[in-house]
């Protein structure tokens, strides 16, 4: 029990920052350079697609010992086109992203956070 203390204190931490954090379900190569993140919405405030383009994501590896960052370049729209209220609704987007950082990308069961608004 006296484990959970520190990632309770970090959860709340972030909530108060405003800080929203996704989960990366699946990662591709874009033909075109860049990946394609498949994101799932784990806690925080569900941003809008015009808030997402461009802006610069961090991201974790899942043992918390790499560390990369990425930008939005634009939005895969493998299930549809993507618009808020989908993203509301589902809590998933597909976004193509340059990184910046090295080997290896981003990939599955990363976490991927947004700077607070």
């Amino acid at each position: 029990m006296g484990d959970r203390g520190p990632m309770v204190s970090q959860m709340a931490t972030r909530e108060q920052s405003g800080t929203t954090v996704f989960r990366v379900i699946d990662a591709l190569d874009h033909p075109h350079g860049g990946r394609i993140l498949r994101l799932k919405l784990e806690e925080g405030r569900v941003p809008s697609p015009k808030e997402l383009r461009g802006i610069r994501l961090e991201a974790t590896s899942p043992d918390g010992e790499l560390r990369r960052s990425a930008t939005v370049e634009g939005f895969a729209t493998f299930g549809g086109k993507v618009s808020e209220s989908r993203l509301k609704k589902t809590g998933r987007v597909d976004v193509h992203v340059t990184e910046e950082g090295g080997e290896p990308p981003i990939h599955r069961k990363w976490k991927v956070f947004l700077p607070g608004r």
